[in-house]
């Protein structure tokens, strides 16, 4: 074995995104681009000489390929160990705990998350750092920096390792140790709920169904749901991980997991639905008939924390993403603990993790975490409504009704238009924020502006600012139009629009929820001509 140097020239486009870098497969098949920017992620973090890195990904098409060139890269690079998810699956939020439970550096995750899979599908490659949540973007900053200047990248001329066997082997003189993929993260959701509560729930006749979406979760909801808590086998459906997801889209919302919506519609539905992603850190809620939204489930785990063990004391503050609703705001007000809203992403929540200033975090997008690791947690969210579930004695829909009545209901919806071309999206942005400053205090149908701005967000912790975060109009009632553009697709633009109205009054809290948000998804496309300037007469996806 030795170590070679290959000289190579920068390669346009190889600047991370809200979860790193994603493009599609055949793109990273392109000799040396992988290597290009995994290269530049060593020269940015570096020094990395005997340190140790956590290496694993979602089982996507091109990841084992991929795990290999990695091995040998870290390898030249002088790592002193390299922990390997068994057959280099690891999901996101176990490469989280795995880094901060072996004081690792950071780690190499690769997945697209909830992007398609397969030969014609997309591949990803996200860092996180030693807390082991996403690298902010002072860290992806100076990747991308690197990747414009880089001149060369090293490489181990090693043969493939068997990733494949539980156990120590060799690249030079680094320790390649492949992990149980599940063990240390089951071993942390133990300490976080009270696995006797649930299981006594599941030997009461409980019923569930967990869709693994053909995923990465498959694996440790078989271990976690099946094994430690005795659900019934078949409990866990499409829990075999496929490179392309079997074909499907790995995006746990009620469109893409329209088998699970499916059965919990029906008569004999179980008492407890429930899905999660490509790479496991996203989650769906369901009830009989009731998909519950991120934003809902979030203040709903806020207002019933103390009954989850490792929230017995209480919780220290909620952060949201800017367009997710104000559904947790209103709980925060009721418990006397801070909110924080934050730009999507989850990097920014790391900040107010690692401070001490919240418990809970979550997206619109189906995540939702909490201080145990830094990534959202699909299985752990799973988890903390069955925990929830098996305190109260109640079903999903008393529990979320009951909520509603307290805290009224936020009707809300995202509405996305993939794959439109990125300048015309862009176009649209800079008319509308053009517009913003004539918008305060006008009419809008039945609606009056409270507010139009750009959110920009400055950290509370470390002063960093983050500018052109979204476009919000907000109404005198609190009622919410944002538009942004999402950073996780991998062709054109997707232009995604929210829309959120508050609504006090329980006798109506029946309503269909796009009935509910007609007006105001009229009145967007009214202000950013969304329409006639893509060419979409509808939406991609609506959730």
């Amino acid at each position: 074995m030795s170590i070679i140097t290959v000289p190579v020239t920068p390669i346009d486009g190889q600047k991370p995104g809200t979860s790193g870098l994603r493009k599609k497969v055949s793109v990273f098949q392109q000799p040396g681009y992988l290597e290009n920017f995994v290269q530049s992620i060593f020269d940015a973090i570096g020094p990395v000489a005997g340190a140790t890195l956590v290496l694993g990904g979602d089982g996507r098409f091109h990841n084992r390929a991929a795990v290999q060139t990695i091995l040998r890269m870290a390898a030249a690079h002088g790592f002193g160990k390299v922990l390997v998810g068994q057959g280099g699956i690891l999901s996101t939020p176990a490469a989280s705990c795995v880094i901060r439970a072996r004081g690792a550096l950071g780690g190499i995750i690769l997945s697209a998350s909830h992007n398609p899979g397969g030969p014609d599908g997309d591949f990803g490659v996200k860092y996180n750092t030693g807390n082991g949540g996403p690298a902010p973007e002072s860290v992806t900053g100076a990747i991308y920096e690197h990747t414009r200047r880089i001149e060369r990248y090293r490489i181990s001329d090693a043969p493939d390792v068997d990733i494949d066997t539980l156990g120590t082997r060799r690249i030079e003189d680094m320790t390649v140790e492949v992990i149980d993929s599940v063990a240390e993260y089951a071993d942390l959701m133990q300490r976080l709920f009270d696995f006797d509560a649930i299981r006594a729930l599941f030997g009461r006749g409980f019923r569930m169904c967990f869709d693994a979406m053909h995923a990465v979760s498959g694996p440790y909801a078989h271990a976690i749901f099946e094994g430690l808590l005795g659900a019934p086998a078949g409990t866990v459906i499409n829990g075999t991980p496929s490179e392309d997801f079997g074909g499907h889209h790995p995006d746990p919302n009620p469109v893409n997991a329209a088998e699970l919506i499916a059965l919990m519609a029906r008569a004999d539905a179980p008492d407890f639905g429930a899905a999660s992603d490509g790479d496991a850190d996203r989650n769906l809620i369901a009830g009989r008939d009731l998909p519950v939204s991120p934003s809902d489930s979030l203040a709903i785990m806020a207002a019933h924390a103390t009954a989850i063990p490792a929230f017995r004391a209480g919780i220290k503050g909620i952060a949201r993403s800017m367009p997710t609703s104000g559904a947790a705001d209103r709980v925060a007000l009721a418990l006397g603990i801070p909110c924080y809203e934050t730009p999507t992403g989850w990097k920014f929540f790391g900040n107010l993790l690692d401070a001490g200033m919240v418990s809970l975090c979550g997206e619109e997008s189906y995540g939702t975490g909490s201080d145990h690791i830094r990534e959202k947690d699909g299985v752990w969210a799973v988890l903390y409504w069955l925990n929830l579930l098996a305190a109260s004695g109640k079903s999903v829909n008393d529990i979320v009704h009951e909520h509603w009545a307290r805290f009224g209901r936020n009707y809300y919806s995202r509405h996305d238009y993939e794959a439109i071309d990125a300048a015309v999206a862009e176009t649209l942005m800079d008319d509308l924020r053009a517009r913003l400053p004539t918008l305060a205090g006008r009419p809008l149908g039945s609606y009056e502006v409270a507010l139009a701005g750009d959110f920009a967000y400055r950290d509370p912790v470390d002063d960093s600012v983050s500018t052109h975060q979204g476009v919000r109009v907000v109404m005198t009632d609190g009622s919410r139009i944002v538009l942004r553009l999402s950073g996780t697709g991998t062709e054109g633009a997707t232009l995604r629009l929210y829309l959120e109205r508050y609504e006090a009054d329980p006798a109506r809290h029946g309503l269909p929820t796009q009935e509910a948000l007609a007006e105001l998804a009229a009145i967007a496309d009214q202000l950013a001509g969304i329409r006639s300037r893509t060419g979409r007469q509808q939406p991609t996806v609506v959730t």
